[in-house]
């Protein structure tokens, strides 16, 4: 189940965010968690089963009517279940109005999905 994020969840995640290839830096990290809390048009969400596993970031895209999915990440011991594929799934559930799209960090993913 997607969760939106909260300030509380901070440390769980930043943990999976740091899976992310761009977000090792834990400058880069911080700026990158500040973002989602400050912007409006981002969105950060949690994926929980019995425990928070995943991590999805998103940044609206108003003009365009759609959603760039900025950062995915899953536990590694939770990685190749479907859980990456569950969370877009659900994220497209919850904007079904809306297009679903990648950046050049989760493009290759995104393509697994098969959302067109």
């Amino acid at each position: 189940m997607l969760i939106r994020y909260k300030k509380t969840l901070e440390k769980i995640a930043m943990g999976l965010m740091s899976f992310m290839p761009n977000e090792k830096d834990l400058k880069k990290l911080q700026q990158t968690m500040k973002e989602y809390e400050a912007e409006e048009n981002r969105q950060l969400f949690l994926w929980k089963e019995e425990d928070i596993i995943g991590l999805l970031g998103i940044l609206f895209h108003a003009d365009q009517n759609a959603i760039e999915i900025q950062h995915i990440s899953v536990n590694p011991s939770h990685r190749h279940q479907g859980v990456g594929k569950r969370m877009v799934k659900s994220l497209k559930e919850m904007y079904p109005d809306k297009e679903i799209i990648s950046n050049e960090d989760t493009a290759a993913f995104i393509e697994k999905c098969d959302l067109c």
